[in-house]
């Protein structure tokens, strides 16, 4: 992402770009999901203030800290409990953003949302997420629990949030919670 940087300023005390490229360095989870609307319609709705509350199946409530031109920022309550502050350091129009995501004041995840447009009526997002679990650990010591425990979890998870989305886009009307059953660390 080459956007000019959003959200106020970074947590860590680094520049956004080398804040990046360190999350960059982890181990990664990409999921995509098509949808039959343009490609301007997904970035709408992706990027509609708290639009987590309609399109996400774990949101118990997504709040708005900020949404203006000089940033982004909200939280997402998950059903299960836990709350994350999203703070969106690259916010590219109708193209796509990323973010950090964690517990205030806790270690960050790093996610990219990108769109693509496939014909006039059909577009893809994708989400990829670099999580900060493990992230402390040698690649090879984190490579077998990384495999068989976050990476499956996560696609779950982007799963289900990306069908959320399309779930919304079919039916215009909030995705039901769990709808495609619970998940252990989010529901």
């Amino acid at each position: 992402m080459t956007a000019k940087p959003t959200g106020g300023p970074v947590p860590t005390g680094k520049s956004t770009v080398e804040q990046i490229d360190g999350y960059l360095k982890r181990r990664g989870v990409h999921q995509e999901f098509t949808f039959s609307i343009s490609k301007g319609e997904l970035w709408s709705l992706i990027s509609r203030p708290g639009n987590l509350n309609d399109c996400h199946p774990f949101c118990k409530d997504n709040q708005v800290l900020e949404w203006n031109e000089s940033g982004h920022r909200d939280r997402l309550e998950y059903l299960g409990g836990r709350t994350y502050i999203r703070q969106f350091l690259n916010w590219n129009e109708e193209s796509g953003y990323d973010l950090i995501i964690g517990e205030e004041n806790g270690p960050q995840s790093y996610v990219v949302w990108q769109l693509t447009e496939l014909s006039d009526n059909q577009s893809s997002l994708s989400i990829t997420v670099y999580p900060y679990l493990l992230a402390g650990l040698s690649k090879a010591i984190s490579y077998l629990p990384f495999m068989l425990y976050i990476r499956p979890k996560l696609r779950s998870y982007l799963k289900s949030v990306l069908r959320g989305f399309d779930y919304y886009v079919e039916h215009n009307q909030p995705v039901p919670r769990n709808n495609w059953g619970k998940h252990s660390w989010f529901s």
